[in-house]
């Protein structure tokens, strides 16, 4: 108990490190990263990582996962009722993933509108300090291998990044083809395509998405635990399927 208090009042350092990312795509794109597209030695050499899963568990990841997973949220009552006890709290949590028989709670479904209806799957508090303890460590790993404009959900890249990368690729598409600097009327400057996946974590194929981790990923604890969060949530997919009759389609995914 003496060592989760010690962690919980001193002074960590929390920020995130992550990688700086693909510094060879700004602007001109050199080697074609941005566009998804790996040359063959890259992906011969591509690097791998092990013996993440303590690193995953420490005392000092799972402090951090916990203070990410209340922000905004302290006054909720299942953050109050977890920080009641949350030195033992923590402890059970960390026990139980050392000793490898952590299972996620099942996820509590509801609907929201907002004012399109969606519906929400929430998973526990616990599971999700989880969540961030996982994601501090191989988000990293991952990250530096996206699309650089990519700005879903990606530190220090919210809608005024995205907003920024789309005014200078607009700017880009506007000076091509003028003819003495003037634009004709017919002329046609560029094109834009919206497009989303609708209820992407349903309808993606979670075996390829996981042999995909896989790849970088050469701990089988690691790989262990994200197969029962992906588990998880992918039951909760299959009883909606057997409510609605809807029939799931897996898509590839490539990275």
């Amino acid at each position: 108990m003496a060592t989760w208090l010690s962690a919980l009042n001193r002074n960590w350092d929390f920020d995130d490190n992550r990688l700086n990312v693909n510094g060879n795509n700004w602007n001109d794109n050199d080697g074609g990263h941005a566009f998804g597209i790996v040359r063959f030695q890259d992906f011969i050499l591509m690097k791998t990582y092990k013996n993440l899963y303590d690193e995953i568990i420490s005392v000092k990841n799972l402090v951090s996962a916990w203070k990410k997973a209340r922000e905004g949220k302290t006054k909720k009552i299942y953050v109050v009722d977890f920080e009641k006890n949350l030195g033992r709290n923590l402890r059970l949590l960390r026990e139980e993933l050392q000793n490898q028989t952590y299972t996620p709670k099942p996820l509590k479904t509801f609907v929201l509108r907002d004012p399109k209806t969606r519906k929400i799957s929430k998973s526990d508090f616990r599971d999700r300090v989880v969540h961030h303890a996982l994601v501090r460590v191989i988000e990293p790993i991952f990250d530096s291998t996206f699309i650089y404009d990519n700005s879903a959900n990606r530190k220090d890249k919210g809608n005024l990044f995205a907003i920024e990368r789309f005014d200078s690729f607009v700017q880009k598409v506007s000076r091509n083809g003028k003819i003495n600097g003037w634009f004709t009327k017919n002329q046609i400057k560029g094109y834009c395509l919206k497009a989303d996946i609708k209820h992407y974590f349903n309808e993606v194929n979670h075996r390829i998405l996981l042999k995909i981790m896989g790849r970088k990923i050469k701990d089988e604890k690691v790989m262990i635990l994200i197969r029962r969060i992906v588990a998880s949530a992918s039951e909760e997919r299959e009883r909606d399927a057997s409510a609605f009759g809807v029939i799931l389609r897996g898509c590839p995914l490539a990275i």
